[in-house]
């Protein structure tokens, strides 16, 4: 049995995207952070809280 790293995703992730693409993604990761740091309005914030929930990551 493999156990699959998050450096093994990263490596896998370096070979399979463009640099466009990984830009891409760094830039909407960005723009979501941007929004859910700065736009504190309670329903903004709910939406973001609980899009991030349903994408798996663990915020408290």
């Amino acid at each position: 049995m493999t156990v699959d790293t998050v450096a093994d995703r990263f490596a896998f992730a370096r070979s399979q995207l463009s640099p466009t693409a990984m830009l891409l993604a760094l830039a909407l990761v960005a723009a979501l952070g941007f929004t859910l740091a700065f736009m504190q309005e309670p329903l903004a914030h709910d939406a973001m809280h609980n899009f991030r929930h349903g994408a798996g990551i663990t915020c408290h």
